[in-house]
């Protein structure tokens, strides 16, 4: 992937993700400390931020859920918001959550977004964890108190829609895309399907269905490209 692409998705994830320890730490209560899973306890809280966003998981859900009483939590996190944080970590971490940005090495940028909506499709419609996408749809509105970590997420999206609207730059310097093409417009046209793909799948759409949604936003793609006939 070129390196402006990387640096620009890389450096928001920086900002955004508290890298996870991957050692266990010892919680104290009665009796003999016992070892606590980070790992385990992030892989756990996943499915609720994922499920019920930020602001609806409720921090006795996520004691049940951890298996911890609240004082451990803050003690082995921080806060809510650190263990927010953490888990997009992991969300992003060895393909657990959808990440776009791996398709940016397709050979044309008509195959980018046909492997990105596609892929998209399926991912949000498996059945093997919440649907939709944790951070496409996640806190796009939110009490004051929570607006650092949605902007957070915002930045993320934005960063993300940046560096796809570098990877169509490049496509039309090649030639690969028309002279005239408006790559920042056509980026932004690509996030929002891939948002309104998330948003239909949490609301019960199917893949089949996402795929025809997909299909009419390639003729876009299409109309800019000099590699697809039209």
């Amino acid at each position: 992937m070129n390196a402006s692409i990387l640096k620009t998705v890389n450096e928001s994830k920086e900002n955004l993700v508290i890298a996870s320890e991957k050692s266990e730490a010892p919680l104290r209560g009665r009796g003999r400390p016992r070892l606590f899973d980070r790992a385990e306890a992030l892989s756990r809280a996943l499915p609720l931020f994922w499920e019920q966003g930020y602001e609806g998981t409720s921090m006795a859900q996520l004691t049940a859920a951890l298996g911890i009483n609240a004082p451990a939590l803050y003690s082995a996190f921080g806060s809510k918001e650190a263990l927010f944080r953490e888990v997009v970590g992991l969300y992003f971490s060895d393909g657990v959550g959808f990440n776009p940005t791996i398709y940016f090495d397709e050979p044309t940028a008509y195959d980018v977004v046909e492997r990105i909506l596609y892929e998209a499709a399926a991912a949000y419609t498996a059945t093997t964890h919440p649907r939709g996408c944790m951070v496409a749809t996640g806190m796009l509105g939110c009490a004051p108190e929570h607006r650092s970590i949605a902007s957070e997420i915002a930045e993320f999206r934005r960063a993300t829609k940046k560096a796809l609207e570098i990877r169509f730059r490049e496509a039309r310097l090649s030639g690969d895309l028309l002279a005239d093409t408006d790559v920042a417009s056509l980026a932004g046209f690509c996030m929002a399907v891939l948002q309104g793909l998330s948003v239909q799948a949490r609301d019960g759409a199917n893949y089949e269905s996402l795929k025809h949604v997909a299909a009419a936003a390639l003729h876009t793609i299409r109309a800019a490209s000099t590699s697809i006939a039209s």
